[in-house]
Protein backbone atom coordinates (compact mmCIF):
# COMPACT_ATOMS: atom_id res chain seq x y z
CA UNK A 1 0.00 0.00 0.00
CA UNK A 2 0.91 3.75 -0.73
CA UNK A 3 1.55 5.84 1.93
CA UNK A 4 -1.31 8.20 0.67
CA UNK A 5 -3.83 4.95 1.19
CA UNK A 6 -2.17 3.95 4.44
CA UNK A 7 -3.94 7.46 5.77
CA UNK A 8 -6.91 7.13 4.03
CA UNK A 9 -7.49 3.35 5.73
CA UNK A 10 -5.98 5.28 9.20
CA UNK A 11 -8.99 8.17 8.35
CA UNK A 12 -12.00 5.01 7.38
CA UNK A 13 -10.65 3.10 10.85
CA UNK A 14 -10.99 6.44 12.84
CA UNK A 15 -14.19 7.09 11.51
CA UNK A 16 -15.68 3.04 11.32
CA UNK A 17 -14.78 2.98 15.33
CA UNK A 18 -16.69 6.33 16.00
CA UNK A 19 -19.35 3.97 14.99
CA UNK A 20 -19.33 0.77 17.35
CA UNK A 21 -20.54 1.62 20.69
CA UNK A 22 -17.08 2.04 22.83
CA UNK A 23 -18.32 -0.53 25.95
CA UNK A 24 -14.67 -1.36 26.73
CA UNK A 25 -14.99 -4.81 25.17
CA UNK A 26 -16.42 -5.73 22.82
CA UNK A 27 -16.14 -8.52 19.99
CA UNK A 28 -16.85 -8.30 16.26
CA UNK A 29 -17.11 -10.62 13.58
CA UNK A 30 -15.79 -10.19 9.66
CA UNK A 31 -19.00 -9.09 8.55
CA UNK A 32 -19.87 -6.72 11.11
CA UNK A 33 -16.93 -5.16 10.41
CA UNK A 34 -17.34 -4.68 6.49
CA UNK A 35 -21.22 -3.24 7.19
CA UNK A 36 -19.07 -1.10 9.10
CA UNK A 37 -16.98 0.22 6.55
CA UNK A 38 -19.34 0.79 4.22
CA UNK A 39 -20.70 3.07 6.59
CA UNK A 40 -17.96 4.67 7.18
CA UNK A 41 -17.12 5.23 3.37
CA UNK A 42 -20.02 6.66 3.23
CA UNK A 43 -19.83 9.01 6.09
CA UNK A 44 -16.28 10.19 4.75
CA UNK A 45 -17.74 11.11 1.03
CA UNK A 46 -20.57 12.60 2.87
CA UNK A 47 -18.07 14.61 4.58
CA UNK A 48 -16.40 15.49 1.07
CA UNK A 49 -19.37 16.50 -0.87
CA UNK A 50 -20.29 19.01 2.83
CA UNK A 51 -16.39 20.02 1.96
CA UNK A 52 -17.05 20.99 -1.82
CA UNK A 53 -20.28 22.78 -1.14
CA UNK A 54 -17.83 24.67 2.06
CA UNK A 55 -16.05 25.52 -0.93
CA UNK A 56 -18.12 26.84 -3.77
CA UNK A 57 -19.50 29.19 -1.48
CA UNK A 58 -16.26 30.39 0.34
CA UNK A 59 -14.86 30.74 -4.16
CA UNK A 60 -18.18 33.03 -4.81
CA UNK A 61 -17.34 35.27 -0.97
CA UNK A 62 -13.99 35.20 -2.72
CA UNK A 63 -14.43 36.38 -5.70
CA UNK A 64 -17.34 39.21 -4.87
CA UNK A 65 -14.77 40.54 -2.54
CA UNK A 66 -12.25 41.14 -4.72
CA UNK A 67 -15.12 42.64 -7.41
CA UNK A 68 -15.93 45.03 -4.53
CA UNK A 69 -12.89 45.81 -4.10
CA UNK A 70 -12.30 46.69 -7.84
CA UNK A 71 -15.67 48.90 -7.67
CA UNK A 72 -14.05 50.92 -5.13
CA UNK A 73 -10.57 51.73 -6.94
CA UNK A 74 -11.70 55.32 -7.63
CA UNK A 75 -12.46 55.95 -4.29
CA UNK A 76 -10.11 58.09 -2.26
CA UNK A 77 -9.01 55.21 0.00
CA UNK A 78 -4.91 55.12 0.20
CA UNK A 79 -2.91 52.73 -1.81
CA UNK A 80 -2.08 50.78 1.45
CA UNK A 81 -5.47 50.33 2.48
CA UNK A 82 -5.91 48.77 -1.58
CA UNK A 83 -2.69 46.44 -0.72
CA UNK A 84 -4.40 45.26 2.84
CA UNK A 85 -7.47 44.72 1.20
CA UNK A 86 -5.99 42.63 -1.75
CA UNK A 87 -4.17 40.57 1.10
CA UNK A 88 -6.87 39.48 2.61
CA UNK A 89 -8.46 38.66 -0.55
CA UNK A 90 -5.83 36.19 -1.33
CA UNK A 91 -5.78 35.01 2.35
CA UNK A 92 -9.50 33.82 1.49
CA UNK A 93 -8.23 32.25 -1.40
CA UNK A 94 -5.43 30.01 -0.10
CA UNK A 95 -7.54 29.01 2.79
CA UNK A 96 -9.93 27.89 -0.09
CA UNK A 97 -7.14 26.62 -1.82
CA UNK A 98 -6.18 24.18 1.04
CA UNK A 99 -9.51 22.69 1.74
CA UNK A 100 -9.66 22.30 -1.99
CA UNK A 101 -6.81 19.97 -1.83
CA UNK A 102 -7.90 18.02 1.13
CA UNK A 103 -11.74 17.31 -1.44
CA UNK A 104 -9.33 15.92 -3.96
CA UNK A 105 -9.06 12.78 -2.19
CA UNK A 106 -12.89 12.54 -3.53
CA UNK A 107 -12.06 10.31 -6.70
CA UNK A 108 -9.77 7.67 -4.56
CA UNK A 109 -12.49 7.52 -2.02
CA UNK A 110 -14.93 5.71 -4.45
CA UNK A 111 -12.30 4.03 -5.86
CA UNK A 112 -11.23 2.40 -2.55
CA UNK A 113 -14.50 0.72 -2.31
CA UNK A 114 -13.71 -2.14 -4.08
CA UNK A 115 -9.89 -1.72 -2.70
CA UNK A 116 -9.33 -5.15 -1.22
CA UNK A 117 -6.07 -3.57 0.48
CA UNK A 118 -7.70 -0.72 1.98
CA UNK A 119 -10.58 -2.73 3.09
CA UNK A 120 -8.18 -5.34 4.57
CA UNK A 121 -5.90 -2.63 6.46
CA UNK A 122 -8.64 -0.73 7.89
CA UNK A 123 -9.97 -4.30 9.13
CA UNK A 124 -6.80 -5.03 10.86
CA UNK A 125 -7.01 -2.04 12.99
CA UNK A 126 -10.21 -2.34 13.82
CA UNK A 127 -9.89 -5.77 14.39
CA UNK A 128 -6.32 -5.57 16.49
CA UNK A 129 -7.93 -2.85 19.14
CA UNK A 130 -11.78 -4.57 19.54
CA UNK A 131 -9.45 -7.86 20.15
CA UNK A 132 -6.87 -5.98 22.71
CA UNK A 133 -8.88 -2.82 24.01
CA UNK A 134 -7.84 -3.76 27.55
CA UNK A 135 -4.22 -3.70 26.98
CA UNK A 136 -4.26 -1.02 24.55
CA UNK A 137 -5.99 0.95 27.10
CA UNK A 138 -3.87 -0.13 29.93
CA UNK A 139 -1.17 0.73 28.14
CA UNK A 140 -1.88 4.04 26.95
CA UNK A 141 -3.11 5.29 30.89
CA UNK A 142 -0.14 4.34 32.10
CA UNK A 143 1.44 7.05 30.15
CA UNK A 144 -1.40 9.95 30.50
CA UNK A 145 -0.02 12.04 33.12
CA UNK A 146 -2.43 12.39 35.70
CA UNK A 147 -5.39 11.71 33.63
CA UNK A 148 -7.43 8.83 32.56
CA UNK A 149 -8.04 7.49 28.79
CA UNK A 150 -11.79 7.19 29.43
CA UNK A 151 -12.24 10.73 30.44
CA UNK A 152 -10.93 11.89 27.10
CA UNK A 153 -13.46 12.22 24.18
CA UNK A 154 -14.20 9.38 22.26
CA UNK A 155 -12.30 10.65 18.79
CA UNK A 156 -9.53 11.62 20.86
CA UNK A 157 -9.52 7.50 22.28
CA UNK A 158 -9.33 6.35 19.47
CA UNK A 159 -6.75 8.82 17.59
CA UNK A 160 -4.43 7.43 20.08
CA UNK A 161 -5.45 3.57 19.75
CA UNK A 162 -4.90 3.51 16.70
CA UNK A 163 -1.71 5.09 17.04
CA UNK A 164 -0.76 2.51 19.66
CA UNK A 165 -1.83 -0.31 16.94
CA UNK A 166 0.45 1.53 14.46
CA UNK A 167 3.27 0.92 16.88
CA UNK A 168 2.90 -1.76 18.78
CA UNK A 169 1.19 -4.96 16.19
CA UNK A 170 1.94 -2.80 12.86
CA UNK A 171 5.44 -2.08 13.23
CA UNK A 172 4.53 1.32 11.75
CA UNK A 173 7.91 3.66 12.32
CA UNK A 174 7.63 5.93 15.67
CA UNK A 175 7.59 9.10 13.00
CA UNK A 176 5.05 7.97 10.76
CA UNK A 177 2.18 6.57 13.51
CA UNK A 178 3.11 9.99 15.17
CA UNK A 179 2.61 12.22 12.58
CA UNK A 180 -0.67 10.36 11.28
CA UNK A 181 -2.13 10.53 14.59
CA UNK A 182 -1.34 14.26 14.53
CA UNK A 183 -3.00 14.52 11.14
CA UNK A 184 -6.03 13.00 12.24
CA UNK A 185 -6.45 15.11 15.48
CA UNK A 186 -6.23 17.95 13.22
CA UNK A 187 -8.96 17.56 11.26
CA UNK A 188 -11.01 15.70 13.89
CA UNK A 189 -10.09 16.77 17.29
CA UNK A 190 -10.15 20.18 19.02
CA UNK A 191 -7.21 22.62 20.45
CA UNK A 192 -7.41 20.62 23.61
CA UNK A 193 -7.36 17.57 22.49
CA UNK A 194 -4.72 17.94 19.96
CA UNK A 195 -2.83 18.95 22.88
CA UNK A 196 -3.59 16.04 24.73
CA UNK A 197 -2.74 13.47 22.03
CA UNK A 198 0.97 15.26 20.99
CA UNK A 199 1.94 14.75 24.74
CA UNK A 200 1.07 11.46 25.07
CA UNK A 201 2.65 10.27 21.99
CA UNK A 202 5.67 11.78 22.84
CA UNK A 203 5.67 9.63 26.21
CA UNK A 204 4.78 6.64 24.56
CA UNK A 205 8.22 7.52 21.97
CA UNK A 206 9.65 7.32 25.07
CA UNK A 207 8.38 4.00 26.19
CA UNK A 208 8.70 2.25 23.38
CA UNK A 209 12.71 3.94 22.74
CA UNK A 210 13.52 2.50 26.28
Amino acid sequence: MTSSSRSLSRELALISLGIIKDKGDFKLNRLQIEEIFEAALDSLIDHCREELDNCEVDLENASQYILDSELQEDTKSSFSNERDDLKKALKKIEVVMNTLSVTLDFPKLVISSNQLDIRDDVSQRILKITDNIKIIDAEIDEVMDGWRLKRLPRVDRDILRLAYVDINFLKTPLAVSCDEAVNLANKYSDTQGRKMINGVLRRLQKVKLQ
